[in-house]
């Protein structure tokens, strides 16, 4: 017996207004007439569903995603929706509108979200998504970027046809696309057969998350029922709570490094996303262990004393062990200051801390031994949708330096709706790992009453610890590489922006080389791909020292024109 793929006419249609009918506009800039009959969403619904809407799964036991219709302000009123919501607190259409009641009456039903920017119509076991652009379905809140601005239906439907192409059939904020994006090429689990009876039931899969679990103890947010005997002074303290965030430091420059005209930052190419490649993460529960050995293999949460370490690596001639600068930020804080006794910690840093030739004695851990690479499959789709668009806006990997830099001078000021896609992708990966920490959402019986998101296996704050934890001293590595080649101590480091002092304008300058030319291995190196860095900006030294002397990090605003701190 052979089986056939499911064909679609199109992923979704975006639905506009014109002399009073309705016309849908496909992602491959076509046409489609809107039959007379479609008035409301309940029609839309069914129609959507005949003209074939929708996308394969990702994976072997991925399921379907069902039709999405993208409705601009005219498609709106002539389906009898609000022009704008009311009620700016909820973002929804009050329960008594007449659409609803229309919604009812056609036999779907709506999710408890009711009728807002993105809401969600089912029927048995057909679903169909709408997205309201003038409620906000592509705002900023939601993170989808210059996707928001696109107001052409066609080019609006090209974008995110290509978007569901290339990562996942939209839905909700970027943040969201991104956790969903985890457990479709991942499902947590998959239909088998009872061989006595015949009767499906659902097993997990290997290698996915599949069911909820609990945090460690030092892992759980202060609102986590885990946590409701935490004092305020352990929810501030490393040696209670682990504290794997990105880097935010900066200093005052040497006499020396002031004399240098310029400073150049340099950002990291969607870093986090470059640090769940091939990173192993744990799978199943944390199990406690008193006293144990440290395993860089295993992960988990390690309870270390690293205060008084000497930082140190080893020449790149000699080989002898040298001890870096005291103005060098500390790889094991977010602030960059030095530990001052026991932290936790997650395995990459503990297993960096091993390369800098600093001996580690966990006092005690909370491990997890069923490991795997979960997110590897994540990242690979969306290294590839990144990579594609910016091959769209003429940006490849075998471009030489100074054409890379030249062209990502301009990636703004070409293709618009390219640009809006990278920047959904980008917004994608990072807000997918945010979620797996994802704080509470409105009311609760009180402080510590569980919430909806921990009901989710993708709920998981140790996952997104080692994924941060693993970009910090990724970053930090390379900021001692290019200390061994070049001599340079960075002056500031904001999350994936690295800024160090240059006698010339230019990223060029500060990326370390072997005597050849060529990158040094496992430093920076300029280039398109994640993990990579471009030039974020130029600086003139003294403003530089004036940033500082205001108290604020320069690498938020290495950029003119931009902050990276609200971008985050």
């Amino acid at each position: 017996m052979t089986t056939t793929a499911k064909t679609y006419t199109a992923a979704l249609l975006v639905l506009d207004a014109k002399d009073g009918a309705l016309v849908a506009h496909r992602p491959d800039v076509q046409l489609v007439e809107v039959p007379a009959d479609v008035v409301d969403l309940a029609t839309a619904a069914e129609w959507a569903v005949a003209y074939g809407l929708g996308a394969g799964p990702l994976s072997q036991y991925g399921e379907e995603s069902g039709p999405l219709l993208v409705l601009t302000e005219g498609a709106a009123e002539a389906l009898g929706l609000p022009a704008r919501l009311d009620d700016r607190k909820r973002l929804r259409v009050p329960d008594d509108h007449p659409a609803i009641k229309a919604v009812t009456e056609g036999g779907w039903t709506l999710s408890r979200a009711g009728l807002s920017p993105w809401s969600l119509l089912f029927r048995g076991r057909v679903e169909v998504r709408i997205a309201c652009v003038p409620w906000g379905a592509f705002s900023d809140h939601l993170r989808w970027g210059g996707v928001g601005d696109v107001t052409d239906p066609s080019a609006l439907a090209y974008v995110l046809g290509q978007y569901a192409e290339r990562v996942i059939m939209p839905g909700g904020s970027t943040a969201a696309c991104g956790l969903s994006l985890m457990t479709a090429v991942r499902p947590p689990t998959r239909v088998v057969r009872d061989r006595e009876t015949g009767r499906p039931h659902r097993v997990p899969v290997e290698g996915s998350l599949s069911v909820p679990v609990d945090p460690a103890p030092p892992e759980a947010r202060d609102e986590h029922p885990i946590a409701k005997d935490r004092t305020r002074d352990e929810s501030k303290s490393p040696a209670h709570v682990l504290m794997e965030e990105a880097l935010d430091w900066w200093r005052e420059p040497t006499e020396a490094e002031a004399e240098a005209p310029f400073t150049v930052g340099l950002d990291i190419n969607t870093a986090f996303l470059a640090a769940a490649n091939r990173l192993t993460v744990g799978l199943g529960e944390a199990v406690y262990t008193d006293g144990p050995v440290f395993d860089k293999k295993i992960p988990g949460s390690w309870l270390v004393d690293l205060s008084g370490a000497e930082l140190r690596t080893k020449d790149l001639v000699t080989k002898e062990w040298k001890t870096l600068p005291d103005t060098f930020p500390s790889p094991f804080t977010p602030t960059g200051k030095a530990p001052t006794g026991p932290a936790w910690y997650a395995t990459p840093t503990l297993a960096y801390a091993l390369e800098l030739g600093i001996e580690v004695r966990p006092l005690a851990a909370w491990l997890r031994p069923e490991a795997g690479g979960y997110l590897d499959l994540w990242h690979n789709r969306l290294r590839d949708a990144y990579m594609d668009t910016l091959a769209d806006l003429g940006i490849t990997a075998e471009m030489d330096e100074e054409s890379f830099l030249a062209s990502m001078a301009t990636l703004r000021e070409r293709d618009p709706e390219a640009v809006a896609l990278l920047d959904a992708i980008k917004f994608t990966a990072k807000g997918g790992l945010g979620k797996m920490r994802e704080k509470p959402q409105g009311k609760r019986e009180s402080r510590h009453a569980p919430w909806p998101a921990l009901k989710r296996p993708t709920w998981r704050p140790d996952i997104r610890a080692a994924v941060i934890s693993a970009a910090r001293v990724g970053a930090h590595r390379k900021m001692v590489k290019t200390w061994n080649a070049l001599g340079l101590v960075p002056l500031a480091v904001l999350s994936d922006c690295v800024v160090y002092p240059s006698a010339y304008p230019t990223a060029r300058a500060v990326v370390p080389r072997k005597p050849d030319g060529t990158p040094l291995p496992g430093g920076f190196r300029l280039g398109p791909n994640p993990g990579y860095c471009k030039e974020e900006g130029v600086r003139p030294m003294e403003w530089f020292r004036e940033t500082v002397a205001k108290g604020a990090n320069p690498g938020r605003f290495m950029k003119p024109g931009r902050d990276a701190g609200r971008e985050e």
